[in-house]
């Protein structure tokens, strides 16, 4: 499959963005109604990408006395003997926040990614899905989004070759100095931020470096990646850290959050400081790169 960054899939991007991000903005159970506009728009535009290949479903569950829903396409493989993929990404925001970056970004992703792969044929099963409550004050208890469907996999039986999380996929900057680090890593990596990051504990180090060698045989744009024990700080903040604790291998695919984006967790966290460009090119890097883990 060769995936390219098109004008459409730049404009669809950034479509999703805009609505999540600019017209609907902070979303979470702490405001309910903005959270479920969110979570119908992606159901309509994953019905939508996903079309007659795969149906969607949610999981429910309760938090804080609202309805809260993981959104899944399940793309069924044709060799039920491997391991599936899981590709994720949570919608909803801190409070403060319209949550461009994070993760409005992501979920735009995930969507096209659904679009781009539900029509082929693979050998591995796909789970693409929208995770509910990541953010403060749920992650990593009973109400994460994430945790609650890893824990359904786990009693399911279902084995995962891998599972990919989408976590800040927009903020992309070439300034000398305007990429940080955690403590004694600087000296190994670029200090611009016009890289996307693949992220791992050390147990999933393996498939981190088979996702980076796949995105690098799709896509130009620049990667790297990390396999690090879990402590160091911002390695384990999204929801692949669920499936870590299920005993999965994950990976975290992220701009870095923190250590690049001043935006992160702030009212400035709008569309307008997206690169459109980038999220695009990473966008149609992780189809090319997902195709070739689906195919076994």
């Amino acid at each position: 499959m060769n995936a390219s960054p098109t004008p459409d899939l730049a404009r669809r991007l950034a479509g999703h963005v805009q609505v999540l991000a600019g017209t609907i903005g902070e979303r979470g159970v702490f405001r309910p109604d903005a959270y479920a506009a969110a979570r119908d728009y992606i159901r309509r535009e994953l019905i939508g990408a996903a079309g007659p290949h795969a149906q969607v479903q949610a999981q429910t569950f309760a938090s804080r006395g609202e309805t809260c829903a993981n959104l899944e396409v399940v793309r069924v493989g044709s060799d039920p003997s491997l391991p599936c993929l899981v590709i994720g990404a949570h919608y909803d925001t801190v409070q403060g926040t319209p949550g461009a970056d994070d993760n409005a970004t992501g979920v735009a992703a995930l969507i096209e990614l659904v679009r781009a792969l539900c029509p082929g044929t693979w050998a591995r099963t796909l789970r693409l899905v929208a995770f509910a409550n990541e953010e403060a004050p749920f992650f990593d208890g009973p109400e994460h989004g994430s945790l609650v469907y890893a824990k359904a996999l786990k009693a399911a039986g279902e084995r995962v070759h891998l599972m990919l999380s989408l976590e800040m996929l927009g903020y992309f900057a070439k300034t000398p100095g305007s990429q940080k680090y955690p403590p004694l890593m600087a000296p190994f990596y670029p200090d611009r931020g016009d890289f996307i990051g693949l992220v791992s504990n050390l147990a999933s180090r393996p498939r981190l470096l088979e996702l980076a060698e796949a995105f690098a045989a799709s896509s130009a744009f620049p990667v790297e990646h990390l396999a690090s024990p879990e402590w160091v700080p911002g390695v384990a903040l999204s929801d692949h850290h669920s499936f870590w604790r299920e005993g999965y291998h994950a990976v975290m695919v992220t701009d870095t959050a923190f250590y690049r984006n001043p935006h992160y967790h702030n009212a400035t966290d709008t569309p307008e400081t997206i690169d459109g460009a980038g999220l695009t090119a990473v966008t149609a890097g992780l189809a090319g790169a997902l195709a070739r883990l689906a195919a076994g």
